[in-house]
């Protein structure tokens, strides 16, 4: 087989690479003469203390460096591909799948649909699963790749490749038991569309995952996201107060069987589901640690634990006067709201909290993550905004100051007049904005 050649982008000052003479444009070839298929070999020899690392220069001379170094030590190469290979995209047609509900004018690289079972292993991404060839299982099983992210929506194969469009989606049961057989653990996430895949068949799909409860570390439901781009696309219906209620209702009751016979609730709610029905959310300790806080498990009652701690560090510590704006997505409108009350009595500042309608995806989409800077631009018209405007750092492409509208940081901030802050999705880092003089 052809080597592969993985271009190197950039090299850390003072780190092993820069020692050894390797420069931006060299390419990485072989460690130990053997082929890198992508980062997960590159990283699993880096826990090596003696690596001979094949080096392409960019005038075609090849070297062979000898490295001895700490099991934890890094070479400090940055590529070119960070994943050493191209992404995986995915290939399914599902009837729910946000991407195909974009506005039109969306950037080019919000319509990738990457299914990557690399990427679920390095940063918890969810896959299907349906795009799995025989070396990528051979590579799961041989490298203990674990824990995975499962989208599983069902267990029913024929309910399964419809609502994803594949005919491998039937596959999820074969592939879950070779997952069993090789000891790898998988965290599930089950995107429920109203009247499809819930109620019955809500209910089969877990009878079958608690046989696989060796296996699995945690379920997540959460509800399908509906723009309003769906023209031509299949019919589903939004949950509403009602239907969100009894969802609530059949999920804890499973919690309560999981609870008594394994001792873990095993399966969580997402926020939504609690925003819509209008239900108090689970105490802090029910999410057992927030194994699904990313999928928006938790999210609510994690903030309002650390909210809670960090005011009462405050309280009767004399604070600078001033005002300022909060910016959140509709779904927390009612958590910010009480936290913007309580940072008024406390600090005595005045502060506004702003719920922004999603006009870019059509308004039906109400988390604070998919807001972009076009609609704060909107939201905050003709309004006091204070000294400057906080918002989420989830509004932001991560890694960027920039808005799903490819709108800049910068670019608000002139247009409001007002500094705009991101601050991390925490209550301690809100408090601490609050009260910050700058």
């Amino acid at each position: 087989m052809k080597d592969k050649a993985h271009t190197i982008a950039s090299i850390h000052s003072g780190s092993i690479a820069d020692e050894m003479g390797i420069e931006p444009g060299d390419k990485l070839i072989a460690i130990n003469n053997t082929r890198i298929i992508d980062v997960l070999d590159y990283l699993e020899w880096l826990d090596q203390d003696y690596l001979e690392i094949t080096i392409q220069k960019k005038d075609g001379e090849q070297w062979i460096l000898e490295i001895e170094k700490d099991v934890d030590e890094d070479l400090g190469i940055e590529f070119e591909m960070p994943l050493m290979d191209k992404k995986r995209a995915c290939a399914n047609k599902c009837i729910f799948c946000f991407v195909d509900q974009l506005p039109p004018s969306s950037r080019c690289s919000l319509q990738f649909k990457d299914d990557d079972w690399r990427l679920s292993f390095l940063m918890g991404n969810y896959i299907t699963l349906t795009n799995l060839s025989p070396l990528d299982l051979k590579r799961i099983y041989e490298k203990s790749i674990s824990p995975l992210y499962v989208s599983i929506h069902t267990t029913n194969p024929e309910l399964r490749e419809k609502m994803m469009g594949n005919k491998r989606a039937s596959e999820i049961m074969d592939i879950l038991e070779g997952f069993r057989k090789n000891r790898i653990s998988i965290h599930c996430q089950i995107v429920l569309c109203r009247n499809i895949n819930d109620g019955k068949e809500l209910d089969k799909t877990l009878e079958d995952l608690w046989s696989f409860r060796d296996i699995i570390k945690s379920i997540a439901v959460v509800p399908v996201g509906l723009t309003g781009y769906r023209d031509g696309l299949e019919n589903i219906v939004p949950y509403d107060k009602e239907s969100a209620a009894q969802l609530i209702d059949q999920v804890e009751r499973w919690q309560r069987f999981f609870k008594k016979n394994i001792g873990t609730a095993l399966i969580f709610t997402a926020d939504e589901f609690y925003v819509m029905a209008d239900r108090t959310m689970p105490d802090y300790d029910d999410y057992e640690g927030f194994p699904q806080i990313e999928n928006g498990v938790g999210l609510v009652q994690k903030f309002c634990h650390e909210f809670a701690q960090a005011i009462r560090d405050i309280e009767g510590k004399a604070l600078d006067q001033g005002d300022l704006s909060i910016v959140t997505g509709e779904s927390a409108a009612k958590v910010m709201e009480e936290a913007g009350q309580i940072l008024r009595e406390i600090t005595g500042k005045t502060i506004y909290v702003y719920p922004i309608k999603n006009e870019f995806f059509g308004g039906q989409v109400t988390v604070a993550g998919l807001i972009t800077g076009g609609d704060i631009i909107r939201g905050l018209r003709n309004r006091p905004l204070g000294q400057k405007v906080l918002i989420p750092d989830v509004m932001l492409r991560q890694g960027e100051d920039v808005f799903l509208d490819d709108m800049t940081l910068k670019e608000l901030s002139k247009q409001l007049g007002v500094k705009v802050v991101p601050v991390a999705v925490n209550g301690q880092a809100l408090v601490d904005e609050v009260i910050s003089n700058e």
